[in-house]
């Protein structure tokens, strides 16, 4: 997935911003687990930056560079007009191969659609890659099963750095987090059910009860 009409992400070793996170997502089943990986091509994203920017929160590391291309911690610094950027996966050091798998992610979702960046779309709106795989038409999907079941149990199996944080699955925590909110709810907070409210008013739809 890519936003033509939007950029925070420089290309490697460059300070102007014209990619947006461009994700990676893949999906795939286990016999008892699924496994659901989501990463973005920049170290962190869009969403997370102007988070701590309205909190007025640092970042830990300095994940961010400047309009000079001076490493931050300062989310503030893709303001409007403030001419900073998100670092690529990798960061200084190794930040070709988010600028590699980002420049993939432009020519599967702009390249094959033929519309992009070039076109200078203002509106949000995400160029979207999808391609789906049935195991039936390669090895089969037992095969397939007994191969993804090996590697999570092997994962799981693997011994931790801490042992009070052993190894978790991509998605792990958040289908548990989807069980739990099917037997006891969501927790939502109260600004964001202020929101919803107004909108629900708006359009004139029942919210649903609180358990």
């Amino acid at each position: 997935s890519s936003d033509p009409a939007s950029g925070f992400i420089a290309p490697y070793g460059g300070t102007e911003p014209i990619f947006t996170p461009n994700p990676i997502a893949i999906g795939y089943p286990g016999t008892e687990q699924a496994v659901w990986i989501d990463v973005s091509t920049s170290i962190t994203t869009v969403g997370m930056t102007k988070q701590k920017a309205a909190a007025n929160v640092q970042f830990e590391h300095p994940w961010l560079i400047d309009s000079k291309g001076i490493p931050t911690t300062d989310p503030h610094v893709i303001d409007p007009g403030v001419g900073g950027t998100l670092l690529p996966v990798g960061g200084l050091e190794y930040g070709h191969k988010g600028f590699g798998l980002s420049l993939i992610v432009e020519m599967l979702t702009h390249g094959l659609a033929g519309f992009g960046r070039p076109d200078a779309e203002k509106r949000w709106g995400a160029g979207v890659f999808l391609q789906v795989m049935d195991p039936a038409a390669f090895g089969g999907r037992a095969d397939f099963l007994r191969q993804a079941d090996y590697t999570i149990d092997r994962c799981h199996a693997n011994a931790p750095i801490d042992p009070a944080k052993p190894v978790r699955l991509p998605g792990e925590m958040a289908q548990r987090r989807m069980r739990e909110a099917e037997l006891n709810g969501v927790d939502v907070s109260p600004a964001v059910l202020e929101a919803l409210t107004a909108k629900a008013a708006k359009y004139s739809v029942s919210l649903p009860q609180p358990l």
